[in-house]
């Protein structure tokens, strides 16, 4: 065999290797990129009709210095069950801001009400969600960073249920 041929041939090989783990890297990506639905985080998420659920959220102002206006569906009966706030929280569970929500709006729903000084930077991700005063967190709510806009989402309802105790905290509901 020629110096040539063996030369071509081995060249072949080469290139032949190189798209066979070509072929296998793609795959084993695609696989590992997929999930079954067992393998889905949210697949033992429980949503009941008890939770307030963020339905939007705008913002305005300067990095560290928004406003937010968050908009919420709740099945408010009156000051027995109601929303009495919505929050934002980092990733890590630190409360950044609460707003207190004093009465209960049994004819107004969904309700958007405002709230700031909410100090975060225009990377920084956040969440936002609401809480209701007799079953605790919704799970549907809103995330991102306020550069790339917030957008609906989910978190299990006890995501860091230790800052219901967290100042600060309605201290009645007027109606």
């Amino acid at each position: 065999m020629s110096t040539e041929v063996y030369q071509l041939r081995r060249a072949n090989w080469r290139y032949l290797c190189y798209a066979i783990y070509a072929m296998v890297m793609c795959t084993m990506m695609l696989f590992s990129c997929s999930q079954s639905e067992g393998d889905d985080p949210f697949s033992e998420l429980t949503i009941s009709d008890d939770q307030a659920a963020v339905t939007a959220v705008s913002c305005t102002g300067q990095p560290n210095n928004y406003t937010l206006s968050v908009t919420i569906a709740s099945p408010d009966t009156g000051c027995d069950q109601y929303a009495d706030w919505w929050e934002v929280l980092t990733p890590d569970s630190t409360l950044i801001y609460r707003r207190i929500l004093g009465h209960s709006h049994v004819d107004e729903q969904p309700f958007a009400r405002s709230g700031g000084v909410v100090d975060v930077g225009a990377d920084e991700f956040i969440y936002v969600r609401a809480h209701m005063n007799n079953s605790g967190y919704g799970s549907l709510v809103f995330s991102g960073t306020v550069r790339d806009s917030l957008r609906p989402d989910t978190l299990q309802a006890s995501y860091a249920s230790g800052l219901e105790a967290a100042a600060p905290l309605p201290t009645n509901c007027a109606f």
